[in-house]
């Protein structure tokens, strides 16, 4: 009777432990395929090419490191290195908000690629570095020999190595934060700071001149965005207050419906729209010609560790090619993204491939609901799947629809591919063939896979580059060991700062007081005049392709010949500027000149006048000195003198008799000490009148005597004209003021006081 009772409930215990169990072995496997796609390798995107551009697959062991060309949409990923030469140039996207520019003559490593960090290595040259999206507790850290530079906030910064081997960050916006040998260090927006190699050197912290960043800032929009940029950032305040005009994230579409995780998303705008499709939602259909369909512009390669990769001849090609599917609907190719919530997932090339003989090869788009899961390969080739279970794909969604497959034979497709060299199939024969997605193991597709290598093009390193590109860098921590590469760290030369070391303050020569401009590197001297150059190179070589009908290039002639337009205008301003501003410090300078000339005239003229003034006032006391002991000596004479005086006043002017004495000659006057000087309103031709004034002569002095008017003639009655004895009278008349003019020659040559006329005096006896 126990035993009945004790049955069912033993056998609910067994089934529960077995149901505790089975939910056990599902959450850990779970956990397991989590874990393992964190650990999955991520892909960045070379975006634009200008130059000679230089790649290098450093992991992958089977290549021996060779270098390579790079072209625009390869992608990038962990233990990759990228090396720009003489006017050269490159964009690199990380996601579709993050991107890095590299200048002529630098070397870019990435270490580690994941959703929570992003860690670069810079060995020489420099590099500019637009991170728009940094959410709290992700990493954005570029290591260079001298120490490493982590972006705290979104913003614009550069990162260089100058000719002395120093690392120089500049944070044209954002804030920053230098690790090093010497402790740590933050670098506030508008600040820069040279961080020396050399142990116990120390670093200077400065201001970034605003004219220099203003330029910088200006040359990386107009690179970046040459359809959209207006040119207004060259005022480096304009960027400050509006640093994000021209994000695209504030000003694409795209965004709406695309996560900002994957590269590309930026281009999609540009070179077609989004429509509504039944069942899938909302789909991207690229501007092409009716009988476009995807795949077939670009060509085949061999990625470590991702196998074969297809790279797009079209500027959009990167998104709708690693991410998403495509659908034919309407007649028309739409590429279905995934949701934007969504964090992506990067594949090679989203495609089934069709071991359909031997000489051929043939791949077809994958759909909306095709299985697929990511893979990457291990040192030997062999696929690592990320669930632990490869997909068998037994039915593709667009193997019927009609151009969806295409076919080449094995010659061309380790070459360029195109529509010209794309052939049909008969869908009978593609309806016996399996799909596959592991190309590698198909051995015609693995050799075809393994021959792309021999298309690719050789890129030159000199040793001494190529040595001073190994030199080791410094970093926060060391990045995290890949699942193909444990020994990372080792192999991309990466020493991490010990954590005690962290912990300090970083000790600087503090120069921001002194508004020191910004610390330019001086590896690209002329590159202006090189970077022109290789335009007007490139310009020619689109005139030639625009000549023939390409349409691409008359495009780009068109915006190469805007930014020329442009940067010749601003080459006018500048100048323009430069010499309004030397004229207007020449007309200052000759202002003052001019201000300190007239005062100078000004005190000259102030001292004559006192000078005249006091040659007047000593002439005037002579005459006076001389005039009163003659006065007193000669009362007679005086009185009758006075009386002729009086007497000619009724006698008409014009009497023939009237005659005028000769002009006496000038005689040695006295020149005594003189006294205080006068102020120059003083009238000299008044003197006179105040000194001899006497009650028996009251108008023998007449003040208004004409300036030029010699010493008056005594006029003689007609009885008196026989006589001579008037003439005795002179002296009295020398007391008369004399003309003005005349004066100051007199007095400069005068000596002791002078005596009385030999000549006339002894006629000064009255008539008897």
């Amino acid at each position: 009777m126990d035993r009945m009772k004790l049955w069912p409930h033993g056998a609910l215990i067994i089934l529960a432990g077995a149901i505790i169990a089975a939910v056990a072995a599902l959450l850990f496997t779970r956990y397991e395929r989590t874990a393992s796609a964190k650990e999955a390798p991520l892909a960045a995107r070379v975006e634009r090419v200008d130059g000679q551009v230089g790649l290098n697959r450093s992991l992958d062991q089977s290549q021996n490191a060779q270098w390579v060309e790079a072209t625009a949409n390869t992608p990038i990923s962990v233990g990759d290195r990228v090396i720009t030469r003489d006017n050269s140039r490159t964009d690199i996207a990380f996601t579709g908000r993050n991107f890095a520019t590299l200048q002529a003559n630098t070397s870019l490593d990435v270490l580690e690629l994941s959703n929570q960090k992003n860690q670069l290595a810079l060995r020489q040259g420099s590099a500019l570095f637009d991170v728009g999206s940094l959410p709290s507790g992700e990493l954005f850290e570029v290591a260079t020999p001298c120490g490493a530079v982590d972006m705290k906030q979104a913003g614009l910064y550069q990162v260089a190595i100058d000719d002395q081997g120093n690392a120089v960050a500049n944070t044209l916006n954002g804030l920053a934060e230098v690790v090093g040998q010497s402790g740590t260090g933050e670098i506030q927006k508008g600040e820069s700071l040279t961080l020396s190699c050399q142990s116990g050197q120390g670093a200077v912290l400065s201001r970034i001149d605003k004219g220099q960043a203003g330029a910088l800032v200006d040359s990386y929009y107009r690179y970046r965005y040459p359809k959209k940029y207006d040119g207004r950032y060259i005022n480096y305040d304009t960027y400050l207050g509006d640093p994000y005009y021209y994000d695209p994230y504030n000003r694409d579409v795209s965004y709406h419906y695309v996560s900002e995780y994957i590269p590309g998303v930026e281009d999609l705008d540009d070179y077609g729209n989004w429509q509504y499709v039944n069942n899938y939602g909302y789909g991207w259909h690229p501007y092409a010609e009716t009988a476009w369909a995807p795949y077939q512009s670009g060509y085949w390669g061999m990625d470590y560790p991702f196998g074969l990769t297809w790279v797009s001849n079209e500027p959009w090609g990167y998104a709708p090619y690693h991410y998403g599917r495509w659908t034919y609907a309407s007649n028309e190719w739409f590429w279905i993204p995934d949701t934007v919530s969504t964090y992506p997932a990067y594949s090679p090339a989203l495609v089934a491939f069709l071991p359909v003989s031997q000489s051929t090869v043939a791949w077809v788009a994958l759909g909306p609901g095709d299985p697929y899961t990511p893979f990457y390969y291990d040192p030997n080739w062999q696929p690592v799947y990320l669930n632990r279970t490869p997909v068998i794909q037994e039915r593709i969604v667009n193997l019927n629809v009609p151009g969806a497959v295409n076919v080449v034979q094995v010659q061309d497709f380790t070459r360029g591919i195109d529509p010209r060299v794309i052939t049909t199939i008969d869908p009978q024969m593609v309806a016996r063939v399996r799909p596959v997605l592991d190309p590698m193991s198909v051995d015609p597709l693995r050799r075809a896979a393994f021959e792309t290598r021999q298309a690719q093009r050789r890129f030159d390193v000199p040793p001494a580059i190529a040595q001073r590109i190994n030199t080791p860098v410094v970093a926060s921590a060391a990045p995290l060991a890949a699942m193909n590469r444990r020994d990372l760290a080792r192999a991309m030369r990466v020493e991490p700062v010990p954590s005690n070391l962290r912990n300090q303050k970083l000790q600087f020569r503090d120069e921001r007081a002194a508004n020191v401009g910004t610390r330019q590197p001086t590896t690209n001297a002329g590159a202006s005049i090189a970077e022109q150059q290789a335009r007007e190179r490139q310009m020619a070589e689109l005139s030639t392709r625009a000549s023939r009908g390409d349409r691409t290039a008359r495009e780009q002639l068109r915006g190469l010949q805007r930014q020329q337009v442009e940067a010749q205008r601003a080459e006018r301003v500048t100048g323009q500027q430069a010499q309004g501003e030397q004229v207007r410090q020449q007309m200052q300078t000759r202002a003052q000149a001019m201000a300190a000339g007239q005062q100078q005239q000004l005190q000259q003229a102030g001292i004559r006048r006192q000078q005249q003034a006091q040659r007047e006032a000593t002439r005037q006391q002579a005459i006076t000195n001389r005039q009163q002991p003659r006065t007193m000596q000669q009362p007679n004479a005086q009185g009758e003198r006075a009386g002729n005086q009086r007497a000619p006043q009724n006698v008409p002017r014009a009497q023939p008799e009237m005659k005028r004495l000769p002009q006496p000659q000038a005689q040695p006057r006295s020149q005594p000490q003189p006294r205080a000087t006068r102020p120059p309103s003083y009238q000299p031709q008044q003197m006179p009148q105040r000194v001899i004034r006497q009650p028996q002569q009251p108008r023998m002095v007449r003040p208004q005597e004409p300036p030029r008017a010699q010493p008056q003639p005594q006029r003689l009655p007609p009885q008196a004209k026989p006589q001579a004895q008037p003439r005795v009278e002179r002296p009295q008349v020398q007391a008369q003021p004399k003309p003005q003019p005349a004066a100051p020659k007199v007095e400069q040559k005068q000596g002791p006081p002078a005596k009385a006329p030999s000549g006339p005096p002894a006629k000064k006896k009255p008539p008897a």
